[in-house]
């Protein structure tokens, strides 16, 4: 047996709300079913996937788990993603990989989380 696809990400949060504000009004994901688990927490979609699980943690544990960098998401739309990103105080670094041009844009969720945009090469670059 082989892995053939990602499945998800899972992280903590410390404030379920704001975390899933955060992904659902910038990243346009979706909350939707998740299963009776017995603690708190969310599952966000992309489309019919549930790509993002969230688990509340209030506080968030002071040993943090894993060596994941972060996690990454095709996205579209480039220009009002930066507009949203600027609008709401979010601090992001964009920059374009060398060889195909693909746009990245780099920020931090509310609790710490490395998130990554990649947007086709073709995308005209945002208003400064």
């Amino acid at each position: 047996m082989t892995a053939h696809a990602m499945n998800h990400f899972t992280i903590l949060a410390q404030d379920l709300q704001e975390t899933c504000a955060f992904y659902r009004d910038l990243l346009g994901l979706t909350e939707g079913y998740r299963p009776a688990m017995g603690f708190p927490g969310a599952w966000l979609y992309a489309g019919d996937t549930a790509v993002l699980h969230v688990v509340a943690r209030n506080p968030l544990p002071q040993q943090r788990a894993g060596v994941l960098d972060h996690m990454a998401f095709s996205a579209k739309d480039l220009a009002a993603t930066v507009a949203r990103l600027r609008q709401r105080g979010v601090k992001y670094n964009l920059g374009r990989q060398v060889e195909t041009g693909t746009w990245q844009l780099f920020m931090l969720d509310p609790n710490g989380a490395k998130v990554e945009l990649d947007f086709a090469a073709d995308e005209p670059a945002p208003q400064d």
